[in-house]
């Protein structure tokens, strides 16, 4: 199988300002051709721990991907580097990349300054790939590494700008290199963890085939999604996909790149249903779920944050008795609000959180990371159900509310397909 290495150059990475989305990307993009990655580095912005680490990597693998280092300031050394490393004496001005550099400087109406017009040269042994989306082109050298068979992509570190060539090495390495077929098939789970979930489909996993590999691919927010993977030959994962929903019924929300908030809408849609919220520990945050879903006003009325106990009285009715004998974040609070933002904003459904995110307020009886939900169906009839869950999670704040904002709208899914 061929193999690569994703490199990532500067000291910003080492040093945690920045965080490296290009490995990810790139791996996953490597993944769907065929290419195994191997290892993925950081190599800070010194001449010669990027030739150490890039010849290492260029002995070890079949590819080497290189993303940063190619700016107009002083401390972008790595293009001298590969020149280096790549045999060449001298560099040459790429005519391409020079009219893209111009193109682009003269649209934002800045002067072409002589390190602008450096970015345009290459070294002598490389392959030029046209960068439409910046100044810095990317490059392709071969005949690389102890096998004298390697090739080291080098591209820029801006994400967009190395996502936008990614296209362009992909079309390369295809074909240079025979890639295997390579197939894969995601489903995505909610409500399991992930050791019960591997406990419930052992015998399901021990009788898949020996070319076909699962990977368990756990997220505080999204779930558990299950990669199924073949390299070579035919795939059909119907007959294990289809085995496997009936095995974890509705704790399967979908496949792919699917989400739950998108999951829900289509649920709604197909029942001509409506849906709302009211947000106290979530602050907002399942509004910003329903909403990052393209078409979402045929179904999502809106939302209360109803973060202060005034507000939870005043708009939503819940009683004050009830908030001075259970307190916020109770099973009977959430239930008023649950019942009461529904009635307020006239929607089928609701959707409700209250709880201690943290990471302080917590008491021994209702720690951080404690939360009651609750989801409310209002039919034809005009009677309302109210379902609750408490949930507790041991996670910052920002994971626990975005935790109790997915395990809400999760109880929401179940709600509306008749399984609470």
């Amino acid at each position: 199988m061929i193999t690569a290495s994703i490199c990532t150059i500067g000291d910003e990475i080492l040093i945690g300002q920045i965080v490296d989305t290009n490995s990810s990307a790139i791996a996953r993009e490597l993944q769907t051709i065929g290419v195994k990655v191997r290892y993925m580095l950081s190599i800070g912005d010194d001449r010669q721990e990027i030739l150490q680490n890039l010849q290492l990597c260029l002995d070890e693998t079949d590819i080497v991907i290189v993303t940063g280092g190619l700016g107009p300031t002083r401390d972008d050394i790595t293009k001298d580097a590969l020149r280096e490393l790549s045999g060449s004496a001298l560099y040459r001005e790429d005519a391409t990349q020079m009219e893209i550099n111009e193109r682009i400087l003269s649209a934002r109406h800045i002067p072409m300054l002589e390190t602008n017009r450096a970015q345009a040269l290459v070294p002598e042994r490389c392959e030029v790939l046209p960068n439409e989306l910046g100044t810095a082109p990317g490059m392709c050298f071969t005949g690389l590494g102890k096998s004298g068979k390697s090739v080291l992509y080098s591209i820029p570190g801006v994400p967009f700008e190395a996502i936008g060539l990614l296209p362009k090495v992909v079309a390369s390495i295809k074909s240079r290199f025979p890639l295997e077929e390579i197939s894969h098939r995601t489903i995505l789970t909610f409500g399991i963890p992930e050791s019960e979930l591997a406990e419930r489909i052992r015998d399901w996993e021990d009788a898949l085939p020996a070319s076909m590999h699962l990977a368990y691919l756990p997220n505080p927010t999204l779930g558990v999604r299950l990669r199924l993977t073949q390299v070579g030959g035919h795939t059909d994962f119907e007959p294990q996909v289809t085995e496997l929903k009936q095995l974890l019924g509705n704790a399967v929300y979908g496949e792919g790149e699917d989400s739950l908030q998108h999951c829900i809408g289509q649920l709604l849609l197909k029942q001509g249903k409506t849906v709302c919220a009211a947000e106290s520990c979530t602050g907002g945050r399942i509004s910003a779920l329903f909403t990052s879903v393209s078409g979402c006003s045929a179904y999502y009325m809106g939302s209360v944050t109803s973060y202060a106990n005034e507000v939870k009285m005043g708009v939503l009715g819940v009683k004050e008795a009830t908030l001075k004998a259970h307190g916020a974040v109770s099973e009977e609070t959430v239930r008023e609000m649950a019942a009461g933002v529904l009635q307020k904003l006239n929607t089928d459904y609701s959707v409700v959180t209250s709880g201690i995110a943290g990471p302080t307020g917590g008491t021994p009886e209702k720690p951080v990371g404690m939360a009651w939900l609750a989801t409310a169906y209002r039919n034809e009839k005009g009677e309302i159900s109210v379902t609750t869950k408490k949930v507790q999670f041991r996670s910052s704040r920002e994971i626990n509310i975005e935790r109790f904002a997915s395990s809400a709208i999760n109880l929401l899914r179940l709600k509306i397909l008749g399984a609470l």
